[in-house]
């Protein structure tokens, strides 16, 4: 009898994460277009004037989120005068991925290169957030006629001492994860999403509306989840791997960080990032946290549209 209770109430879930997946897409509806990459179908935002002076703006947001974190404030601000691609990350937002397991940091890296050239941008400058870090390098390196100039803001760089909580490593176990992605997640992540949200902007006070302007729910979807869990569970590994070629990034790079970031070390990471990249500039904000593109929003622009005025003046 308790199997089969068992069995009724996980059933029950699983019915209410589908109807939860069909009214979350509803409220969050795609915006963008589809481009068709090898391995996914990745939503892509272009935003601000074709014609723009200047390079265009390729914006890459970072874990547990999607584009619409990217979009505002800098994107929009951007877009006034510059041309500003915003990438749903593959498995991420309204972007697809066929391997959830088994799409690396350097296979996204390919995939958005894929995406570039069949939008013909070429010598951009790429923004990258967080867990996006370890694209902005790889995208750099790999693929140099794709970046002008890398910006990079609280970026994952380095491995560093511990995991990335039980959770993801527990999403990420055969038949189980699936399971709790399928059932569980969705319910259980809409109470707890303005938390976990908030924790992220710390110290700073997250912006009123955030979950719902930034689309954050869609995470909740479970294939969405899923991706989630395995891009963090196999982070380090990659990190690892590719560490060692920072030095021959030949781009201009700027890093910027908040010292009280305690979601990604500024010392294990962007310190020692600006450190090792020979045309690095680093800025570290005092009294700021992980959000450095809410906390200090003039900032980032600035840096983003010096680098982008001196590619410009390097290609005349």
């Amino acid at each position: 009898m308790i199997v089969l209770y068992g069995v009724t109430a996980l059933a029950v879930l699983a019915l209410l994460t589908q109807i939860g997946v069909f009214a979350l897409q509803r409220v969050y509806p795609r915006q963008g277009n589809i481009i068709e990459v090898a391995g996914a179908r990745l939503n892509v935002v272009d935003l601000g004037p074709r014609d723009a002076a200047g390079p265009p703006i390729v914006m890459i947001h970072g874990a547990s989120s999607n584009l619409e974190s990217m979009r505002r404030p800098i994107g929009d601000m951007l877009a006034t005068n510059h041309r500003v691609i915003l990438i749903d990350r593959p498995g991420h937002g309204w972007s697809t991925r066929g391997d959830l397991a088994n799409s690396t940091p350097a296979m996204q890296a390919k995939m958005i290169d894929e995406a570039l050239e069949k939008l013909g941008i070429t010598g951009a400058i790429v923004v990258v957030h967080s867990l996006a870090g370890v694209l902005g390098p790889l995208l750099a390196l790999d693929y140099p006629r794709r970046v002008a100039g890398l910006v990079m803001l609280g970026p994952v760089a380095y491995p560093w001492p511990g995991g990335v909580g039980w959770y993801n490593k527990l999403v990420t176990t055969p038949v189980v994860g699936p399971l709790l992605a399928y059932t569980i997640t969705l319910p259980l992540g809409l109470i707890l999403a303005e938390p976990g949200a908030r924790n992220v902007f710390l110290p700073q006070v997250m912006p009123t509306g955030f979950v719902k302007n930034s689309a954050t729910p869609l995470l909740l979807r479970p294939r969405g989840f899923l991706a989630n869990a395995w891009d963090l569970v196999t982070l380090k590994a990659a990190v690892i791997e590719q560490a060692p070629r920072y030095g021959d990034i030949k781009v201009p790079v700027v890093v910027v960080t908040g010292d009280t970031d305690n979601t990604v070390s500024p010392r294990i990471h962007s310190r020692r990032l600006a450190a090792t990249v020979p045309n690095a500039k680093l800025i570290v904000l005092p009294g700021v946290g992980h959000m450095v593109q809410y906390a200090a929003p003039e900032v980032v622009v600035r840096e983003i549209e010096g680098m982008s005025a001196a590619s410009k003046a390097a290609m005349r």
